[in-house]
């Protein structure tokens, strides 16, 4: 099931080369441990300093060292990681922030005002539908949830008035596949837009703006952290023009990365190559495992040849990812039942960490969209697969699978 190289080479179109204004030639793997992350200059550091510092010595009335004031509008721990973003990327900007949420909400409120309109995933992230509902719905931002693997659905979701068409891809927790260039089009065509949130496929399988996309959204907390350490979120724009209005309000509404959190993200960044072919090994057994499941009714990977995404998946992204889904015979019960039996995957939130995790979307990640038409199966297991030893894996999920 693995589509291109996963090795330490650059990946085939639209994954390599990287392109970054700084050194264009360098591959994934090598700008993540040196983009932004040159050798501090005082000491000769290899790892960028944390610099828990609020402001900075001015040497006259308006003279700032490098244009650094306060700690809200620039620090330099969070610049590196902003530029190590853009570069993994292929971006012009890029943006470190508190939390996903915090990244999604600066960004719908830069390019969207009270009455504008917005296309959603309709399997999108609990989080994402809930800022969206009872968040920016009251401000005056209304939306619209669509199959967005279907490109006519899409179109039909259109209005007057859509100024963004919001992408998950993979979709969490129903692993959905959206065409993203063909949405890129269709959205550039409307005068509109298109973000791509990436936390699933991470920048190391996917990168939305070389196929069209205008900006990438990433909890950072997931797969480019990758250690369950630290909560942050990134924007990653195709142009600096966007870049400068996203960071006008970053700036205004405050919610940055503190610089330890940027540091903690940066240091994860570096393994995201490695740590990202062994989710996909590890992934591709595991969902290959549950296909010959008797208890098992349906699995949800885009690996799989009958994935009804499988093939726009092997075209832009470099290989599938580490979030597997399944359906068990039994209902909601059983599924509950076997995410409390299992040892090894533990039960929690969150995903895209070292260790694998289990939970329940319907009672838990997704609780946000229960009695809405984005509301998830009850008889649904989402997995996190992480990079422990995948027989090991293999042994916890069949007892924790049995009758």
């Amino acid at each position: 099931m693995t589509h291109g190289d996963s090795g330490n080479g650059a990946a085939p179109s639209p994954l390599s080369p990287v392109r970054h204004g700084h050194d264009p030639a360098r591959s994934f793997d090598t700008l993540a441990i040196h983009a932004g992350q040159e050798p501090d200059p005082v000491t000769g550091a290899v790892v960028p300093p944390i610099y828990a510092t609020s402001t900075y010595h001015q040497d006259a009335v308006g003279a700032l060292r490098n244009g650094y004031e306060y700690s809200r509008t620039r620090n330099p721990t969070r610049l590196a990681l902003e530029e190590c973003l853009a570069a993994l990327e292929g971006g012009a900007r890029g943006l470190a922030f508190a939390s996903g949420m915090a990244a999604e909400d600066t960004l719908l409120r830069t390019l969207c005002k009270p009455g504008d309109h917005a296309v959603i995933p309709n399997d999108a992230y609990g989080g994402t539908y809930r800022l969206f509902s009872k968040v920016l719905e009251p401000w005056g931002l209304a939306s619209t949830a669509a199959q967005l693997s279907d490109v006519d659905a899409v179109r039909a979701a259109l209005t007057a008035d859509t100024t963004v068409i919001w992408v998950e891809t993979p979709t969490n927790p129903l692993l959905g596949i959206a065409d993203i260039a063909a949405l890129a089009e269709l959205a550039h065509d409307h005068g509109a837009m298109l973000v791509v949130d990436n936390t699933f496929a991470s920048p190391y399988l996917q990168q939305p703006l070389a196929l069209g996309a205008d900006v990438v959204v990433h909890s950072t907390t997931k797969y480019v952290g990758g250690h369950s350490d630290v909560v942050g979120g990134a924007i990653v724009t195709a142009s600096d023009e966007l870049g400068e209005r996203v960071a006008f309000h970053q700036n205004s509404m405050g919610a940055i990365a503190g610089p330890f959190d940027a540091w903690l993200t940066l240091r994860g960044v570096k393994t995201l190559g490695v740590r990202m072919d062994r989710h996909c090994d590890n992934a591709e057994r595991i969902a290959e495992h549950l296909t010959r499941h008797p208890r098992v009714t349906s699995v949800l990977y885009p690996g799989l040849a009958d994935h009804p995404g499988h093939d726009v998946a092997g075209k832009q992204m470099r290989r599938y990812g580490g979030m597997v889904s399944f359906r068990l015979a039994g209902g909601e019960e059983a599924a509950v039942q076997a995410c409390n039996r299992a040892n090894l995957f533990t039960l929690g939130e969150s995903l895209g960490g070292v260790e694998s995790l289990i939970e329940h979307p319907g009672r838990m990640t997704h609780a946000s969209a229960a009695g809405s038409p984005l509301e998830v199966p009850n008889d649904l297991v989402r997995l996190s697969v992480g990079i422990e030893n995948v027989d090991d894996l293999l042994a916890d999920l069949e007892q924790a699978l049995r009758e």
